[in-house]
Parts: C-alpha cells; sequence; structure tokens
C-alpha cells in the first residue's frame, strides 16, 4: 500500500450509545435475527450512532426498511433524548404510511420509553427489540449503514461545528444512500 500511495482509514473508537433502562420492559424480540421481509413496511430496523464534532457529539437516528435496505426515516440531534427516535420514527411513518410494521431496535432507553411505546401504538407499529443489549448482530443491517457511513463521510472528514456534520450526513443520505441504482445499458 505504500508504495501504491495508499493509507489505510482506522476505525474510530466507540462510543456507548445504547443504555438500557433496568426498570423498563423491553418489548419482545419478534424478529430473532431474521431479517427478511417480502415486501415494502413489513420489517424496519432502528438505531443510533454518533458523529463527533469539534463542537460535541451530533446524533444520527435511522430507521431501515428490511425489504428494500432504504432509510426511511432519519433524524439528527445535540442529545440522545427520547425526542431524536420519535422524529426519526415520525418521518418514517410519514412517509410510507405502513400497515402493521415491526419496528425492531436495541433495548436502548429512548425505545423502552412511554413517550416511544405510546408513538407505536398511535400508528398501529409493532415494536421489537434483540434480546441481548449491546449486540451488534440484533441489529446487523442499520451497522452496515453505519459502517458505509463511517467509510464514505466520518473517516475522510473532520467536522468543525455540527451545522456542517448535518449537511454532510443530508447530503450522503438524501443525495447518494436513498437514489434508487442506475442501470447502465
Amino acid at each position: 500500500m505504500r508504495s501504491a500511495g495508499f493509507v489505510g482509514i482506522s476505525r474510530r473508537k466507540g462510543f456507548k450509545t445504547t443504555v438500557r433502562d433496568r426498570d423498563a420492559r423491553p418489548a419482545p424480540d419478534l424478529v430473532k435475527r431474521c431479517f427478511t421481509a417480502d415486501r415494502p413496511d413489513q420489517l424496519w430496523i432502528a438505531d443510533i450512532t454518533y458523529v463527533p464534532t469539534l463542537a460535541g457529539f451530533l446524533f444520527l437516528a435511522v430507521v431501515m426498511d428490511v425489504f428494500s435496505r432504504r432509510l426511511v426515516g432519519w433524524a439528527m440531534a445535540a442529545h440522545l433524548r427520547t425526542e431524536l427516535i420519535l422524529e426519526a420514527l415520525n418521518m418514517a411513518i410519514y412517509q410510507r404510511r405502513p400497515r402493521d410494521v415491526i419496528h425492531h431496535s436495541d433495548q436502548g432507553t429512548q425505545y423502552t420509553s412511554i413517550a416511544f411505546g405510546a408513538r407505536c401504538r398511535e400508528a398501529g407499529v409493532r415494536p421489537s427489540m434483540g434480546s441481548s443489549v449491546g449486540d451488534c448482530f440484533d441489529n446487523a443491517m442499520c451497522e452496515s449503514f453505519f459502517a458505509t457511513l463511517e467509510c464514505k463521510l466520518l473517516d475522510r472528514r473532520r467536522f468543525e461545528s455540527q451545522a456542517e456534520a448535518k449537511m454532510a450526513i443530508f447530503e450522503l443520505i438524501e443525495g447518494w444512500y436513498t437514489q434508487p441504482l442506475q442501470c447502465q445499458a
């Protein structure tokens, strides 16, 4: 690699975004690591990651449709409160208008909150949570998207501000990741 002028990109250090509330009752695991869907809006998966900036962390919550592997909802904020995931969920609900979709996530406090459970009931969304805590295999598709985000954007840039990071993430998600594949003739 050195003789060809290539330099490897090192992985960033982890930041714990999943904090389990021991008093909260998690939703049942309706997926059991079987991440398949026969049609759109049958199974959504959701997770949160962080983006380091010189002004502090920016958090990104996503909702992905397993059938198409497209992000159907996402939100960014400087906090990890439940409002962040509700904003991502609301975007997905507004854009897709699902019927009886399963929403699978980890057991983080945001997903076990009363507000999240109430919004799911109101929208007819069935919450599901992985049976273990902090296990990347319970949400492998979201982790795959986050790996793409890291390789395409976060490992290549340093952000001065959260606004700069938000714009770059918006461009990656809406301008590249969610676009349909173009076939070459």
